[in-house]
């Protein structure tokens, strides 16, 4: 067993590898939010991370039924499970709760809401383009409150997110709805999250 998995490795194509150093950036990423949480200084959104980690684990499924390359379906699934991690984190210590408010819960709806089309559509590319959607609007309520409250997020989390979604573009096999939209739509959210989390040093600097 010992010798598969380095021989595995020795097989990569370099778009492969990047693949691999993409998913290392973001459980290292994730991991530096879970700890923030765990000790009390980053406060999830409940909201948003539940619905981070259902929307991409719905496109994970809907990719793999449309037959997408599993090296661009990797980004997808870690996209839902290590939000999944910090949804779990955040209930570990009281001090990392975040109080829900409205807005919170009608972008959450509206998340749900995004998801169950794919269940009427019953198409794969449809499942793909609505879980973009809602995870979009689950991303709303951490983007607003990054910008009023920034200290209460781990910028670095999405600092490495970014990064990891841009190494993963060359191994993209196909610009097509399956195995490109989620891609961009993470570069888009985490853009916005990065601004949110450091606008007020930003202005600072100029």
């Amino acid at each position: 067993m010992r010798g598969i998995l380095p021989l595995m490795f020795l097989g990569l194509s370099f778009a492969h590898w990047l693949v691999v150093v993409s998913a290392l950036i973001s459980v290292l990423g994730a991991g530096a939010y879970i700890r923030d949480t765990l000790s009390g200084k980053s406060k999830p959104n409940r909201v948003s991370w539940s619905m981070w980690a259902l929307a991409p684990l719905v496109g994970t499924a809907a990719a793999l039924s449309a037959h997408a390359d599993p090296w661009a379906v990797i980004r997808i699934f870690l996209a839902g499970f290590l939000p999944l991690l910090v949804f779990t984190a955040s209930f570990l210590n009281p001090q990392s709760y975040w109080k829900l408010t409205l807005f919170d819960f009608l972008c959450g709806a509206c998340s749900i809401l995004a998801l169950m089309v794919w269940g009427f559509a019953d198409s794969p590319r449809a499942a793909i383009l609505f879980a973009a959607i809602g995870d979009g609007f689950a991303s709303l309520p951490t983007i607003r409150k990054a910008w009023k409250y920034p200290e209460t997020e781990t910028g670095l989390t999405y600092i490495a997110s970014f990064v990891s979604v841009l190494l993963i573009i060359p191994s993209i096999p196909r610009w097509d709805i399956e195995n490109s939209a989620f891609q961009i739509y993470l570069l888009t959210a985490n853009t916005l999250l990065m601004l949110a989390v450091y606008r007020k040093k930003l202005f600072r600097i100029a």
